[in-house]
């Protein structure tokens, strides 16, 4: 979903190393490039973090009765969460060791909008110990580590939807050209904790905490809702106006899917959680916005698919070659398979069942490339390399 250097690429910028197989200038020392391979890994390396607990969450939803399938999807959501472990530790190694580049990359209008991966990495995860992590750790811990991962992801979330803008309005002041769907990063992470609260809401005392708990994730969808729905016109504007992206920024387009499908899921959520928690008639309300909004964001979602996904055919014909952006193509769809997936149950057509099918092979395909792009180019050394200007001045 991202690129694997602190600052992305720009037209007429070479930066040489976002090519798994391009050239990367080495250093002889050993200690210096271990020491490199700590500085530079950013935020944006939650993005398979993401995308790896997306398909265990988005397959658990399907309308298929395949043997062995839930088993699959436990086994994603593991491999999710030794990733976010292991991540956790490697940041926080960054952020003791190397706290000059950490503050270059929140005072760097490119990689700061990737800090709203963490708080959606750690959402992602703890949706998926409630959905399949529970088959394997039981339903109490899976229950604990869900609460503590939304805890946590959603005060993240918070704070980098406002800190990650203000720094944009008051120090970076990017102009109309540098819009790119990365700017999104930050405003969608608490549309994922509007999508994860609800399933926590039947754990908490009936009455007064289970409705603060549905209201509050509202609040989130209409908070995330809103100032996405600022920032897609400036998108749009920037690729009609401005022409296509450059090539290894094409993926990114993406991520406008996102919002579309989070939101969807997340009034599928609301719907099926607020019969018993919200008063009469506002739980039938739920229910009517699930299918009035999630059907029209929907449609919507698919033509932006149709779009993105020309754009990228046209970048590759032109010589697109793998960088971390490529994880653009897993979580966003994830999205919008689980939106699918709640409108197949609320409206009981099974032309959803067939759209969720559809998307979920599509992001299975995605995460299979990018995964082993991402190995091929971690093995070779390159995806965490010094940018060359750093070793060359």
């Amino acid at each position: 979903m991202v690129t694997a250097v602190p600052r992305l690429p720009t037209p007429g910028r070479h930066t040489g190393h976002t090519d798994d197989t391009g050239p990367t200038h080495r250093t002889a020392h050993p200690r210096r490039s271990r020491a490199i391979t700590v500085r530079h890994l950013g935020p944006n390396w939650y993005a398979p973090v993401m995308g790896t607990a997306i398909v265990a969450t988005a397959g658990a939803g399907l309308p298929l009765g395949v043997p062995g399938l839930r088993t699959v999807c436990t086994a994603f959501w593991a491999l999710a969460l030794v990733l976010l472990l292991s991540l956790l530790v490697a940041r926080a190694a960054h952020w003791t060791h190397h706290r000059d580049q950490a503050k270059a990359h929140l005072m760097d209008p490119a990689t700061a909008p990737f800090y709203g991966c963490l708080p959606m990495a750690l959402l992602a995860v703890g949706g998926g110990a409630l959905v399949v992590g529970r088959d394997w750790m039981g339903a109490p811990a899976a229950i604990a580590l869900g609460a503590v991962l939304f805890t946590a992801g959603t005060l993240i979330a918070l704070t980098v939807a406002v800190a990650v803008p203000y720094l944009m309005i008051v120090r970076h002041r990017p102009d109309a050209s540098r819009v790119t769907p990365v700017w999104l990063l930050p405003l969608v992470a608490p549309m994922v904790s509007a999508a994860l609260g609800p399933m926590l809401v039947p754990h908490l005392p009936a009455g007064a905490p289970r409705a603060t708990l549905l209201l509050a994730c509202f609040a989130m969808f209409g908070l995330s809702l809103l100032a996405t729905l600022v920032m897609l016109p400036m998108i749009f504007a920037r690729l009609v106006m401005g022409g296509p992206p450059p090539l290894a920024l094409t993926p990114t387009l993406f991520l406008v899917l996102g919002p579309l499908g989070q939101s969807t899921t997340a009034v599928d959520k609301f719907a099926v959680t607020a019969p018993g928690v919200v008063p009469a008639p506002y739980d039938q309300g739920f229910a009517v916005l699930a299918v009035l909004y999630g059907v029209p964001v929907m449609g919507f979602a698919l033509f932006w698919l149709a779009l993105a996904g020309a754009m990228v055919v046209r970048a590759r014909r032109r010589g697109m070659d793998f960088t971390m952006t490529w994880w653009a193509f897993t979580f966003p769809v994830g999205t919008c398979v689980t939106g699918a997936e709640g409108l197949a149950r609320h409206t009981g057509l099974v032309v959803y069942d067939g759209l969720t099918v559809a998307l979920y092979a599509l992001l299975l395909a995605a995460w299979t490339v990018a995964a082993a792009r991402t190995t091929r180019g971690l093995v070779g050394g390159r995806l965490l390399a010094a940018p060359r200007s750093a070793l060359t001045g």
